[in-house]
C-alpha cells in the first residue's frame, strides 16, 4: 500500500551538499519546493509516486538539511544543482515537478538542460517579475527582507505568511505543516533566494518546450491565481492544465489526493518504459 515504503535520505555532492529523500524504483521524478518550503512539503506525495517511479524530493541549497553557501546566489545555481541530483541517481533524464519557486527552477532547468527532461509539471507558479519596474522589484524585495533584517526570525513571520498562502478550505493540519516549513527557513539563504527569484525572467522561451508539460493550479490560490497558470499553458504548445479544487497555493498539501491523482496520471501517460 502507498505510504508503507521506506523513504531514504541521502546527500548529493558538496559545496554545497544537497539533501534528498527518495522512495521507489524506476524512472526518476524530482519534486522541488517553493521559496518558503523544504523537502518535507512532499511527504503526502512521495510514497504515492514511489509506487510507480523513483520519487525524489530535495532541499534546495540553503534550505532544510542542505548546506548554506558563501557569496550571492545566481538563480541558475539551482538548475546546476538539479543536474547534480540527476547525476547522483545515475539518470540522464527526469520528470521534474516544481511548486512556486520550484516551478521557476524547473523552467530555468528546461532552458539550461533541455536534453535532461522527460516531462515538466509546473505547480502554482508564474512567469516572473518582468512586468515590474526596477523600483517595484526593489520594493518587493525590501518588504520581504525588512522584518528579518530588523531582528525577526523566520518563526516570527511563519504563521501570518502561511495563512496568506492557503485557500479558505485548508485544514489546520495543512496550516501547521506550512508554519513548520517556514519556521525552518535559513534566514540569510532565504533572503538570497528572494533577491535571485525577483530578478529572474523565465517568460522567454516557454513556447520552445518540446517535452510534455503539465500546468497545475489550486482553485483558490491567492498568490498565483488561475489566470497565471492559464498564461503559462497558453505559451506552451499542447500543455495540459489542471485546476485542483479546494486548494490554495500549497495544492499538494491542501488537497493531496486530488493533486496526486492528476499529477501521477499525467506522468503515467508519458512514462518511457
Amino acid at each position: 500500500m502507498p505510504g508503507l515504503a521506506t523513504i531514504e535520505t541521502s546527500f548529493v555532492g558538496s559545496s554545497p551538499r544537497i539533501a534528498v529523500e527518495s522512495v521507489g524504483k524506476g524512472e526518476l521524478v524530482v519534486f522541488m519546493h517553493g521559496i518558503g518550503g523544504n523537502r518535507r512539503n512532499w511527504r503526502d506525495n512521495l510514497p504515492v509516486f514511489g509506487e510507480h517511479f523513483r520519487a525524489v524530493a530535495w532541499d534546495a541549497r540553503g534550505y532544510g538539511d542542505s548546506d548554506d553557501y558563501e557569496a550571492s546566489l545566481r538563480f541558475r545555481d539551482f538548475a546546476d544543482d538539479l543536474a547534480r541530483v540527476l547525476d547522483h541517481f545515475g539518470e540522464e533524464r527526469a520528470h521534474i515537478i516544481g511548486l512556486s519557486m520550484g516551478g521557476r527552477i524547473a523552467m530555468d532547468f528546461a532552458h539550461s538542460y533541455p536534453h535532461r527532461l522527460s516531462t515538466i509539471t509546473l505547480c502554482a507558479t508564474n512567469t516572473g517579475f518582468s512586468r515590474f519596474t526596477p523600483e517595484a522589484r526593489a520594493e518587493f524585495i525590501r518588504s520581504r527582507k525588512e522584518p528579518l533584517m530588523s531582528g525577526k526570525e523566520p518563526a516570527d513571520i511563519a504563521e501570518p505568511v502561511a495563512r496568506s498562502l492557503l485557500g479558505p478550505k485548508a485544514s489546520e493540519a495543512a496550516l501547521a505543516q506550512l508554519v513548520d516549513s517556514m519556521s525552518r527557513l535559513h534566514k540569510h539563504s532565504y533572503i538570497k533566494s528572494i533577491e535571485a527569484l525577483v530578478n529572474l525572467d523565465t517568460h522567454a522561451g516557454l513556447d520552445h518546450m518540446t517535452v510534455p508539460v503539465h500546468v497545475m493550479c489550486g482553485a483558490d490560490d491567492p498568490l498565483t491565481p488561475l489566470s497565471m497558470s492559464k498564461e503559462i499553458a497558453q505559451l506552451i504548445a499542447d500543455a495540459t492544465l489542471t485546476v485542483v479544487p479546494d486548494a490554495g497555493h500549497l495544492l499538494n498539501i491542501e488537497n493531496p489526493v486530488a493533486f496526486n491523482n492528476a499529477a501521477l496520471n499525467f506522468l503515467l501517460r508519458h512514462k518511457q518504459t
